[in-house]
């Protein structure tokens, strides 16, 4: 891995962690993903990316409950991110609160606009509970 050779400084910069994490997600190591994104989220907590790829990475490693309330504090501090209550919506979705599944949608859809959002859910096996309801939106 090229990543290798970057100084053990330079390893903990928010764009290395951030090259790193997707190295890890392309591979499906989601172990090392789950600490990359930790590493990201301390290092630089102001970037919606690591709390998202930790969430991300704690869903797919079966976490999802974790996922969901470690992603949850990351809704006020994003506010205009629609990928943070999407991914949200995903995880109730997952862990059977479809109700709490539509609103985190509809907040997502508030800010990313609804055909996008319709789009891309219709096509996320994670709310395929919901899809017959999503496609009538």
């Amino acid at each position: 891995m090229e990543l290798a050779g970057i100084s053990a400084r330079s390893r903990e910069h928010p764009d290395v962690l951030e090259v790193r994490w997707r190295v890890c997600a392309a591979e499906k190591n989601w172990a090392d993903a789950l600490e990359t994104a930790r590493k990201l989220v301390e290092t630089d907590p102001d970037n919606a990316a690591g709390w998202i790829h930790q969430s991300y990475s704690l869903h797919e490693l079966k976490r999802t409950k974790e996922a969901f309330d470690l992603l949850l504090p990351a809704v006020e501090k994003f506010v205009g991110i629609s990928t943070i209550p999407y991914n949200l919506a995903c995880y109730a979705c997952q862990l059977g609160d479809v109700s709490a599944a539509r609103q985190w949608l509809a907040k997502a859809a508030s800010i990313r606009g609804k055909e996008d959002i319709k789009k891309v859910a219709l096509a996320d096996s994670d709310l395929q509970p919901m899809w017959e309801e999503i496609q009538g939106l």
